[in-house]
């Protein structure tokens, strides 16, 4: 059996392997509510200051104010928000870590090398301040030392025309950075001459995109928060809105008090989908909060599809019977192909075999055929426990199915809802950040700018740490995020990064990436979303796009915590004017002026008509969306059925099904604590939940400390040291916190057609050590 290359003597720490002194507690019944405005409360004062703290959440989500740093969720109407904390618990936590007064400054790097940083956990490490000013690790040095923002771009931009082909770079973006950072760093990756443009999507909505452009003819949602009020019946899967998602709370409490019934369907019993108790409703605060779900279907990890499938076997046995009774027959025939060869794949299923893969009682699955029998105006909403498994793409198109049969796309009250993370993922791909750029973009640029766009397909996240393994990617340029925590295959993914001649990082703060790095490595620190952006003799605002399709802008108001920090879209023009010196494209009016690169948006994306004028007014506007107006923009014109094959894992007696998740003190990557208040684990982040049946069938108790290992392909990946922590998960799953089991995700097992990691379906191995902890 190969094993992965321990690199821990070469590279410096991935994840810290201490135990910090678990707590153990109830999980919570109730999410948000008074704890949730402490705990915002709480981060703010440490990181801010209580005056700096209200200062600046008061304008978070505003219209005259800035966009959430966290989640893509969007804003009610101008109208209808509140004026006083438009904004969640993480949210608050998201701009606390930005806006914190902690900096880093010379003295702080050159007290600490990068090896001795690397024994710092995640949490140490993001917790340590705001990077004040350029910084540059030279090859074969221990320390991190100051450089000129002009010797930065210098040597970036000698390093890339150094590449035998503008193919060995490769350019990263995380989903925070803004329309106007995020077009001008397509195209001038474009202009270099690569479409090398991987971004944090490859690895979160990517299978979504996939699914819903195949089979509705768009990559985004179909429905807007007014749907929600709309709804007769709300599925929620794969998916912890109380944590990621929080505001989406105040919508589906809002749904239901018109009536709507509420599905939730996931592994974990979360607490934001059991209860919400709204913290500016006091008749909520004083009688317990509002419940969410009618419904809460517990399936086994990766079985969604055969639970769909089961609900739609029910449905279609009841249509046999009695045609047009159930399914909107007049849609399926004027807007549908592929109708016949669905029904005739379903009509063969057996009902007893799915219901059994979905480890869901039966008459659960009856009353939830029940509920979608008699609702036509139908939303499903989904997150990452559906988009990262072998069999995403199926999955969501199986969700499409359901919506076809019931007539429930392109109606008010009823369609698809891919919950995005980041804040504007959305956007970033909307204005080009791709590695597979479409037609019109490709054209759109060469028409506006003279240049000429390369065609060939780029790397995404997986194809791009293994470019980089391979030596074919010899310059990383990350625009934001983390990028060595947020991948798979921790340890394989730092290799690659340690291949590279040059690293190079656009960050806010400290983390793990700068810790694991090219030859030579630089850090260009930024502004963050909180802060003005005055330059040229003007303050500029960027604009961004939720996750329902509105682009709006954002204006920071807080003086940045260093005057030597430039903004992402400023660094990238800069860097650009210092590789391509004779350029047709006019960086520096881009870099002067944002106006101008939204000009240029307007002329090459379709959708962004009078850009400049629209955005400026309250509340932004909608980009179209065809599915909304009852149209398919896909090959055949058509909203096409699809069949999915579910999955049947076969694991053997001694493996476990592991998914990846996020405590309730994250967001992605960044760590603000230790505490994962709803599920009642504190002070801890490695750990494994078990089912009591597992526990037991194993020869283990709880406390009991077991290292962890997966076999994919041949290849043993192993990560030590997990605390063993009961938990009403079904039996054969298991879950834990990412980055830190990453590790054990292997790079190779990736989602058919989307080629996102399948970091929410990693069989797994344990094996119980002589530790034990005592609680």
């Amino acid at each position: 059996m190969k094993k992965v290359e321990d690199i821990e003597t070469k590279v410096n720490h991935l994840t810290s392997q201490k135990l910090t002194g678990i707590q153990l507690k109830e999980p919570k019944t109730k999410a948000a509510g008074i704890p949730a405005v402490m705990s915002s409360l709480r981060h703010g004062h440490e990181e801010m200051g209580l005056s700096k703290t209200f200062k600046t959440l008061l304008k978070l989500n505003q219209t005259d104010g800035f966009d959430c740093p966290g989640c893509a969720w969007p804003d009610p109407n101008p109208k209808d928000r509140s004026k006083v904390a438009e904004y969640c618990e993480n949210g608050a936590k998201a701009v606390a870590e930005e806006a914190t007064k902690k900096v880093l400054d010379t003295a702080f790097f050159k007290k600490h090398s990068v090896e001795k940083l690397s024994h710092w956990s995640d949490y140490e490490i993001g917790k340590s301040g705001r990077i004040i000013e350029p910084m540059i690790l030279r090859e074969g040095q221990s320390h991190y030392e100051p450089i000129s923002w002009s010797d930065a771009f210098e040597t970036i931009g000698k390093t890339l025309n150094s590449l035998n082909s503008p193919d060995e770079a490769v350019f990263y973006t995380s989903g925070r950075t803004s329309n106007e950072a995020a077009f001008s760093y397509q195209l001038f990756a474009r202009d270099f001459g690569t479409n090398n443009l991987p971004d944090c999507s490859n690895m979160c909505h990517e299978s979504s995109g996939t699914a819903l452009s195949q089979t509705l003819g768009t990559g985004k949602g179909s429905v807007t928060l007014k749907d929600f009020e709309k709804a007769e019946l709300i599925f929620v899967v794969g998916q912890n809105p109380g944590t990621n998602h929080p505001r989406m709370l105040s919508a589906l409490v809002k749904a239901k008090s018109k009536g709507a019934k509420i599905i939730s369907v996931n592994p974990l019993k979360e607490t934001g989908l059991i209860n919400f108790v709204d913290p500016q409703d006091p008749i909520a605060v004083l009688t317990g909060g509002k419940p969410i779900s009618d419904i809460f279907l517990q399936v086994k990890i990766n079985q969604d599809v055969a639970l769909f499938k089961a609900i739609l076997k029910i449905l279609w046995d009841e249509e046999k019977a009695n045609p047009g009774s159930i399914f909107n027959l007049d849609f399926i025939e004027k807007e549908t192909a592929g109708y016949e060869d669905f029904i005739y794949d379903l009509d063969g299923q057996d009902l007893k075999d799915l219901m059994v893969q979905t480890g869901i009682p039966t008459h659960q699955i009856h009353e939830v055929a029940e509920y979608v029998k008699h609702s036509n105006r139908i939303i499903i909403c989904w997150a990452m426990g559906l988009t990262q498994h072998k069999n995403s793409v199926m999955a969501i198109s199986e969700v499409v199915n359901l919506l076809l049969l019931k007539g429930s796309v392109g109606i008010e009250g009823g369609g698809t809802c891919p919950v995005r993370g980041h804040s504007n993922v959305q956007g970033d791909r909307t204005v080009g950040i791709w590695e597979k750029p479409p037609a019109h973009i490709i054209t759109g640029l060469n028409t506006r700018f003279g240049i000429d766009v390369p065609t060939k397909h780029g790397y995404d996240v997986v194809s791009t740490i293994k470019g980089m393994h391979k030596g074919k990617a010899k310059v990383f340029f990350g625009m934001g995020g983390n990028f060595v925590s947020a991948t798979p295959d921790t340890t394989y993914t730092a290799e690659a990064l340690q291949k590279c001649e040059l690293t190079v990082h656009v960050s806010t703060k400290l983390n793990r990436s700068h810790l694991v790095h090219g030859k030579t490595a630089i850090i260009l620190p930024t502004r963050g979303r909180t802060e003005k952006d005055v330059h040229d003799g003007k303050e500029q605002f960027v604009t961004v796009e939720n996750s329902m399709g509105i682009v709006h802008k954002s204006l920071g108001l807080n003086k940045p915590i260093s005057d030597n920090l430039l903004s992402e879209t400023q660094i990238v023009c800069r860097m650009a004017k210092a590789t391509l010196p004779n350029s047709l494209v006019d960086y520096t009016a881009m870099e002067q002026d944002y106006d101008v690169i939204r000009d240029h948006i307007e002329a090459v994306i379709p959708g962004f008509d009078d850009y400049n004028t629209r955005v400026r007014k309250t509340g932004g506007f909608y980009l179209p969306n065809c599915n909304r107006e009852g149209k398919w923009n896909t090959a055949n014109g058509k909203a096409n059925f699809t069949i999915n094959k579910q999955t049947q894992h076969k694991l053997a007696e001694d493996e476990l099904m592991m998914m990846t998740l996020r405590s309730h003190d994250q967001y992605n990557t960044t760590i603000y604590g230790l505490h994962d208040r709803y599920r009642g684990i504190f002070n801890e982040r490695r750990i494994i939940m078990m089912n009591v049946k597992d526990i037991a069938k194993f020869g283990l108790q709880q406390g009991d400390v077991v290292d962890l290992s997966s076999n994919f392909n041949g290849v043993l990946r192993e990560e030590p040291t997990f605390i063993v922590v009961e938990y009403d998960i079904p039996q054969g799953c298991v879950g834990t916190y990412f980055p830190e089991a990453n590790s054990l995700v292997p790079i190779d097992s990736v989602a058919e057609k989307s080629n996102t990691p399948t970091s929410k379906s990693v069989i797994i191995k344990l094996k119980k050590t002589e530790r034990k902890v005592v609680f």
